[in-house]
């Protein structure tokens, strides 16, 4: 009996032990920024063809806010021509930095919004280790929304994320952030963990179960979330934001269908769905800039008239 029982005492710690092999290579390779490079699953994801765009020539100011988990966080503020009250927080993708927003940000500079380009924690010049993949990110971009407000009372905020930072904004509408008036959330996923399902067995041909289930539970520990705690679906269910949802009807990264499921779960008390033909993953705007400027500005400028 005791050899039976040590037997199987043996294969338990065998077992949690390859587990949690498995998943702490999974979360590493997703989530962690390592030697200030982005996880390296961004290889496999972002074009690589793709470089940053110059940053728009305005006058501009780097502030920093501290997160609840006491990172240093740094963005980029740009000043319209004309003093303003409108305001834009643009919010970069997974793997990105705010510079890759930059081009966005042009267009609202033009268009005389005051403008943030966060750099993401973990991301740029700002402080972390883990990407969380919009769970503990919404909780900071509330932070920079509260320091807008201290510095213009009267501010009326525009949240606009892409990928992952649209699957922030989502998540950061939930939380109630001051002074923030419309939502454009472009090409965000349900869930963190689906998206992931999804490219894990594109990337690795492996099965859902039992990978995520386990990458779930070291990402608990590693990060202090899970990966299925990022999920925009519930976030939108509680959403009272005005919100703009965008999306190509060929991207192979968050499936095209996510869109419809996020719109029919969103409570915004006005919505839209913009679907850009021919766009894949985070190619929206480059498929169409005057379109794509055109329905963004239609729907939120009559939020900071």
């Amino acid at each position: 009996m005791k050899k039976i029982l040590s037997a199987i005492l043996i294969f338990v710690i065998l077992f949690v032990g390859a587990g949690y092999f498995v998943g702490n290579y999974f979360v590493t390779f997703a989530l962690k920024r390592e030697n200030n490079q982005p996880p390296q699953a961004t290889a496999n994801i972002a074009d690589p063809n793709y470089k940053a765009p110059p940053q728009p020539n305005f006058q501009n100011e780097i502030w920093t806010v501290q997160s609840f988990d006491n990172l240093t966080l740094h963005a980029t503020y740009f000043l319209p021509e004309n003093p303003s009250h409108r305001w834009a927080i643009l919010v970069h993708g997974y793997g990105r930095e705010q510079t890759y927003a930059f081009d966005y940000a042009e267009e609202y500079l033009k268009h005389g919004y005051n403008v943030l380009t966060p750099d993401l924690r973990a991301s740029g010049t700002s402080e972390g280790v883990y990407l969380t993949m919009g769970t503990f990110e919404s909780r900071d971009i509330v932070l920079w929304a509260e320091k807008i407000v201290e510095r213009d009372p009267q501010a009326k905020i525009i949240l606009h994320g892409v990928s992952m930072g649209a699957a922030t904004v989502m998540m950061t509408a939930a939380l109630n952030p001051k002074n923030v008036v419309a939502v454009v959330e472009d090409c965000g996923y349900t869930t963190a963990y689906e998206m992931f399902s999804a490219q894990l067995q594109k990337i690795f041909g492996l099965p859902e179960f039992p990978i995520m289930n386990i990458v779930d539970v070291v990402s608990k520990i590693k990060t202090g979330v899970a990966v299925s705690d990022a999920a925009p679906i519930i976030s939108v269910a509680n959403s009272k934001i005005p919100t703009l949802f965008i999306h190509g009807d060929t991207d192979k990264l968050v499936p095209f269908e996510m869109l419809d499921k996020l719109y029919n779960a969103s409570t915004a008390p006005v919505k839209e769905k913009f679907v850009v033909k021919g766009a894949g993953h985070a190619d929206a705007k480059i498929t169409d800039p005057p379109k794509y400027f055109q329905r963004v500005f239609g729907f939120i400028d009559k939020y900071t008239d």
